[in-house]
């Protein structure tokens, strides 16, 4: 945690289609200078090209955008003039990191470690989103389930080291940990 620092991270967890991401929109809202950090690839997938086009038109042309599928320790150490960094979301970034990593699970585990290392003290707030996985059906492949560990196990490490930690349930935020400031809550 950060104490006495006005530097916060902040979880926002939610299942598909929860309100998380829009959620996640109107806490950076409150900031003046916000970096959005794409964890979506264009890909030939017209599906996920109108959700990214979507996506870009529901943030404000002046805030930046980098687009990292997997280095999010490393942007978030570069980082500057910035008030919040806004990270949407873990749920690719750990897709992302088994598609390039595959069954070399010391090096899935450094990419954790320096995310975590980055969100320990960061160069401005940071809020992180991600699906929470750990309701749902138990996958029928081993690939499903090491997905689904994979990220429930990201979620919990950033959970740990974050200030607060809502989950979002049919628009709705519930606080799991320390409470944000009341404009946030519209």
């Amino acid at each position: 945690m950060h104490a006495g620092s006005d530097r916060d991270v902040t979880l926002v967890l939610g299942g598909v289609r929860s309100g998380k991401s829009r959620y996640a929109l109107q806490l950076a809202a409150a900031h003046h200078r916000v970096t959005f950090v794409a964890t979506a690839e264009r890909r030939q997938d017209d599906e996920m090209q109108r959700k990214i086009e979507r996506h870009r038109a529901e943030r404000p042309e002046h805030w930046m955008t980098i687009e990292e599928p997997i280095k999010l320790a490393t942007v978030i150490g570069s980082v500057t003039n910035c008030d919040l960094l806004l990270i949407d979301c873990l749920t690719l970034f750990a897709g992302k990191m088994l598609e390039v990593f595959g069954d070399d699970s010391a090096a899935i585990s450094e990419n954790i470690a320096a995310l975590c290392a980055a969100l320990e003290a960061p160069p401005c707030s940071v809020a992180l989103v991600s699906n929470e996985v750990g309701s749902g059906v138990v996958p029928a492949f081993e690939l499903g389930r090491r997905y689904r560990d994979l990220l429930g196990e990201i979620n919990q490490r950033v959970a740990r080291i974050a200030d607060h930690v809502v989950l979002m349930v049919a628009g709705l935020p519930l606080t799991l940990k320390s409470p944000l400031p009341k404009e946030v809550h519209r």
